[in-house]
């Protein structure tokens, strides 16, 4: 799994991720230290789970005040114990338990997307097997409840790799493999979730883009393409491609990307985000701990290495953009400007403008892997972090 994808709880329909060994950490949230953060970096507002499970997606509203995690743990006789709840961003306090269970069903927060619309997914299990995946909205965020069903044209093995998180934009891209037949091929679609509308989904054929390899899907409002991007993950292998996937049209636009240096290349691509007003996309790379910016009109780009970076465990993970102060986010789990974990902040010319330090998060044993969600209005964010037990999320500024 690669920062970046919401990934997947259950494979077809057997049940392979265990979510145990979690003991309640409360029985309540809590709110640590609000108001004390420092100018930039990170800060002491930690929103923590309601009732101490481990976080399954997490996404803030950047046109409101709220945001939206979704959480569970292992309970007797088998069950789970799965919640979805809404918070406050400045305060870090749990606002509303929008829906809790205590059955073998989990949900997992793919994001907030389009205008303020908060989109959860359901997995229905029966026995060990996941017979029907089910998707809510909350539109808005801050009705703090489901408001509506989402209903994309898939089926109870197809699984969602992603979804495009630009808001302000209604359409949003989804990533998605079917988990049946002889292919398992990659596909992507539009969709405006707020609206319950589809474009027609388009094949990625190319194996690159294999979801065993984990592809990344960001979007591009200004050309309504989706962009994908994946590598073979092999050492020494070739170079990433990236699609260009025109979602009125059906129409795919493919090029490959930088070469990383012999001998291990650049490994698997770890996080995406575009500047869809300058036509910049950036990535990260798993082996040569960089990241590279392509302009996606010529096809071409280059790449710098992290800020004091030294080897393959200080590589770049998930990467957010702030349309409003034209920055692209890359999260580092192992800091090379810090201790800990950072966020390194470019501009759109690749160039550092600054490292925000003093985080604790990691991909190790996270089952969905290290996210940034940005207000650019405020300045602020959350991360991961930073209890190891992904029990809660840290607030930061910059």
């Amino acid at each position: 799994m690669r920062s970046g994808n919401i990934c997947l709880l259950r494979v077809g329909a057997v049940a392979l991720i265990w979510i145990g060994g979690l003991a309640p950490m409360q029985s309540a949230a809590q709110v640590s230290g609000v108001g004390a953060e420092k100018p930039a970096g990170a800060g002491s507002t930690i929103v923590h789970s309601m009732f101490g499970g481990q976080i399954f997606g997490f996404d803030i509203d950047q046109n409101g005040t709220e945001g939206v995690l979704s959480e569970a743990q292992d309970i007797s006789g088998g069950n789970v114990l799965a919640a979805v709840e809404t918070f406050d961003q400045v305060s870090g306090k749990i606002l509303k338990v929008v829906t809790k269970t205590q059955t073998k069903d989990d949900f997992l927060t793919l994001g907030v997307v389009g205008s303020s619309v908060g989109l959860v997914e359901r997995e229905h299990v029966m026995g060990i097997f996941v017979t029907k995946r089910i998707y809510e909205v909350l539109n808005p965020l801050s009705s703090n409840k489901f408001t509506a069903m989402w209903t994309p044209p898939l089926t109870a093995k197809d699984i969602v790799l992603g979804v495009s998180r630009a808001q302000g934009t209604p359409t949003t891209a989804v990533l998605y493999f079917e988990n049946s037949g002889n292919n398992f091929d990659t596909f992507v679609f539009g969709s405006n979730v707020g609206a319950n509308t589809f474009e027609p989904a388009v094949d990625l054929t190319d194996p690159t883009f294999t979801s065993s390899n984990f592809p990344q899907v960001a979007y591009d409002s200004v050309t309504n393409q989706a962009v994908v991007a994946s590598s073979n993950s092999e050492v020494g292998g070739p170079p990433p491609q990236i699609a260009l996937v025109d979602l009125t049209t059906g129409a795919v636009e493919q090029f490959t990307g930088l070469p990383g240096p012999p001998p291990y290349r650049q490994g698997s691509i770890n996080g995406l985000a575009v500047d869809s007003e300058d036509g910049i996309a950036c990535t990260t790379t798993e082996l040569d701990f960089r990241v590279e910016f392509y302009d996606l009109k010529t096809q071409s780009g280059f790449s710098v290495v992290l800020p004091k970076a030294n080897g393959q465990l200080q590589s770049g993970s998930d990467v957010e953009f702030d349309p409003v102060h034209k920055l692209f986010f890359v999260a580092q789990s192992v800091s090379s400007t810090g201790t800990g974990s950072s966020i390194q902040v470019y501009n759109t010319s690749g160039k550092l403008v600054e490292s925000l330090n003093g985080f604790n998060f990691s991909n190790a044993s996270n089952v969905v892997f290290t996210h940034i969600a940005l207000n650019p209005n405020n300045r602020s964010g959350y991360v991961d972090g930073p209890d190891a037990g992904v029990t809660d999320i840290q607030r930061f500024t910059y």
